[in-house]
């Protein structure tokens, strides 16, 4: 039997990598390493203890990749921007264009933009809106709300 103790230390090592290295794994990891470590309190014997990291290891890492998955198709204020996060529809202000392609501002940052097919090339300080966007590209067209 390994002392629970090891399982706790263990897994706020973990916990603690998971701050020095952020990537969401170590995390949990670390979650079923001190799970088991207080299942363990119950004087569970060491193949029993490995079992139970495995399992808790296993429906933890589960857990966090379903939400990953989740919170990836989402739009949270405050995120990297991301396909369809609330970009389509913005007002943008265009900087410069040349051949169709050039750099637009949205809010306080400047974004590689295109234009939508059959758009005429605007002038530097024209405010089109946003229709699509194409990778980190936004594809930009008429501003029909004015404003």
């Amino acid at each position: 039997m390994i002392d629970p103790t090891l399982w706790l230390v263990g897994g706020l090592i973990l916990l603690g990598g998971e701050m020095a290295v952020p990537g969401a794994f170590l995390m949990w990891l670390g979650i079923a390493a001190c799970g088991t470590g207080l299942l363990s309190l119950a004087g569970l014997a060491l193949p029993v203890q490995v079992m139970v990291f495995a399992v808790l290891g296993f429906v933890s890492v589960a857990v966090g990749l379903r939400l990953r998955r989740r919170r990836a198709h989402e739009f949270v204020p405050g995120l990297i921007n991301l396909p369809g996060s609330g970009l389509v529809g913005r007002q943008v202000e265009v900087l410069d264009f040349a051949g169709g392609e050039g750099r637009v501002r949205v809010g306080d940052s400047d974004w590689p933009a295109r234009l939508a097919h059959g758009m005429p090339e605007p002038r530097a300080g024209a405010r089109l809106r946003v229709v699509a966007v194409d990778g980190l590209s936004l594809v930009i067209g008429p501003d029909t709300q004015g404003g």
